[in-house]
């Protein structure tokens, strides 16, 4: 009997163990912030994404915690600052939390909702030729940290008990509103 509970408090150990690992191995890759990503990503050759989410919500999601509107939901919730509420950064900022290693200095609370909430910390994946790589094949997305994001991604924020949102959140409607591809080349 002794055998058999030391055996599973081993192995529950080791399955900690390994988790602690997997979440650490997703945690790896560093943030890079707007400034970096929009480099590439502003020229109309090549889609212009940052216009595009310059026009969204997530590009003003920090913004409106400063507003009068939001304070007022804030303070609904019982959060007197909305703009420091760790409650209100998760889903209104990138990266809140981060810690400096890897790159919180670079995460701008004003940006908003950018381009690594939703595609990952792109530490390992913003240079052009890992971006060629991943474009050919060569490269697999996940392996550098790369996002494609799906309903599971949005959900995070966009989540039914948010007192934000009244119906389900519909990702089909809402990718089609953010959408912002790479041209084909």
């Amino acid at each position: 009997m002794k055998r058999t509970a030391l055996l599973l408090a081993l192995l529950a150990a080791a399955a900690m163990l390994l988790a602690g690992f997997a979440q650490a191995a997703e945690e790896s890759h560093a943030y890079i912030g707007l400034k970096k990503c929009s480099m590439c990503h502003k020229k109309d050759a090549t889609g212009n994404q940052l216009a595009k989410w310059q026009e969204s919500a997530h590009a003003k999601a920090f913004e409106v915690l400063g507003t009068d509107a939001g304070k007022a939901k804030a303070a609904k919730l019982g959060v007197e600052d909305p703009t420091t509420s760790d409650k209100c950064l998760g889903c209104h900022t990138t990266g809140h939390g981060i810690s400096a290693e890897l790159g919180a200095a670079l995460m701008l609370p004003e940006d908003g909702v950018s381009c690594e909430a939703c595609h990952g910390a792109g530490g390992d994946y913003y240079k052009m030729g890992t971006m060629k790589a991943i474009r050919a094949g060569t490269t697999e997305a996940a392996s550098v940290g790369l996002v494609m994001p799906d309903k599971t991604t949005c959900v995070q924020c966009h989540k039914a008990d948010n007192p934000e949102h009244k119906a389900e959140f519909d990702f089909d409607a809402a990718a089609k509103l953010i959408a912002h591809p790479i041209p084909s080349e």
